[in-house]
C-alpha cells in the first residue's frame, strides 16, 4: 500500500471505487443453460462509491453501516488486504488490524507458534515477540493450551489470541472489524480499557462494529456508510443517531 509523510493524516482515502463480480453459476450444466437462455453469468456488484475522507494522526473513528453497506470492504481496503478499482488509500506508519479473526493463524500449529507466526506478519522481530510473549498469553488468558493446536480452540479463544497480538505489537494505526462482540463481557471490558489505552498514547484507531453504543463512546467521530456511499461524517454520537434515524 502506498505511503505518505505529505500531511498529518495517517488515513487517506481518496475517491475510491471498489466493485465485486458476481458469478451466477456453479457447474458446467448451470452455464450451458444459461448460455442457452441468454442469461448473463456474471454481475458486477460496486460495494463502494467515490469514498473520500482524511483521518488524522490519534483520530479515533467508528465506520458505520447497516451490514452490506461497504464498512468491512472499506477496513480491508485500509488495511490493504483488497485493492480500490479506482482512487487510491494512502496510510503512514505501522498497522495492526483484525479484519478477519484468525488471519494469518494456521491451525494445526500451536497458540505459541502462530503467536510468533502472525507477530512476524505484523511485523515483530523475534526479540520483541519473546519480550512480549508472556505478556499477550496474559492477555488472552489462553493460559496452559497456549501449547495446542489452534484448530482445537474456540471461536473465543481464537479471538483472545488474535488480539493481543495485535495490540502487543509496535502500531500507529489499529483497525479492529467487529472484534469487540466477540467473547464474554470480562473481555470485552479488557479490550475496551487496551483500546483506551492505546487512545492516550496517541494511536490512530479505526473500528467496525454493530455495538452502536460502545463505539459512540470509544470513538470521538462515525463515518456512516449506506449503499457504498458515505452519507454522514462527524461526531460519533451524531453519527449512530443518523444510523438509527435510517
Amino acid at each position: 500500500m502506498p505511503r505518505t509523510s505529505e500531511t498529518d493524516a495517517r488515513i487517506i482515502v481518496r475517491n475510491v471505487d471498489k466493485r465485486f463480480v458476481l458469478r451466477h453459476t456453479h457447474s458446467l450444466k448451470e452455464t450451458f443453460i444459461s448460455l442457452i437462455r441468454r442469461k448473463s453469468l456474471v454481475t458486477t456488484f460496486e460495494a463502494l462509491h467515490d469514498i473520500d475522507f482524511e483521518i488524522g494522526e490519534g483520530e479515533s473513528v467508528a465506520l458505520l453501516g447497516f451490514n452490506g453497506s461497504g464498512k468491512s470492504t472499506l477496513l480491508k481496503l485500509m488495511s490493504g488486504v483488497l485493492r480500490p478499482d479506482r482512487g487510491q488509500i494512502l496510510t503512514r506508519g505501522r498497522i495492526a488490524g483484525l479484519i478477519e479473526v484468525g488471519a494469518g493463524f494456521h491451525p494445526d500449529l500451536s497458540g505459541r507458534e502462530n503467536v510468533y507466526l502472525n507477530a512476524a506478519i505484523l511485523g515483530m522481530s523475534r526479540k520483541e515477540v519473546d519480550e512480549r510473549f508472556d505478556d499477550i498469553v496474559a492477555f488472552s488468558e489462553i493460559g496452559d493450551f497456549i501449547d495446542t493446536e489452534v484448530k482445537h480452540y474456540s471461536s473465543g479463544m481464537f479471538v483472545r489470541l488474535a488480539f493481543a497480538v495485535a495490540i502487543h505489537t509496535t502500531l500507529d494505526i489499529m483497525l479492529v472489524d467487529e472484534v469487540l462482540s466477540v467473547g464474554d463481557e470480562p473481555f470485552q471490558k479488557k479490550c475496551i480499557a487496551k483500546l483506551r489505552e492505546l487512545q492516550s498514547q496517541g494511536k490512530t484507531m479505526v473500528v467496525v462494529s454493530h455495538d452502536l453504543d460502545t463505539v459512540s463512546r470509544l470513538c470521538e467521530r462515525g463515518i456512516l456508510i449506506n449503499k457504498g456511499r458515505v452519507v454522514f461524517d462527524g461526531g460519533s454520537a451524531d453519527a449512530v443517531a443518523a444510523m438509527r434515524a435510517g
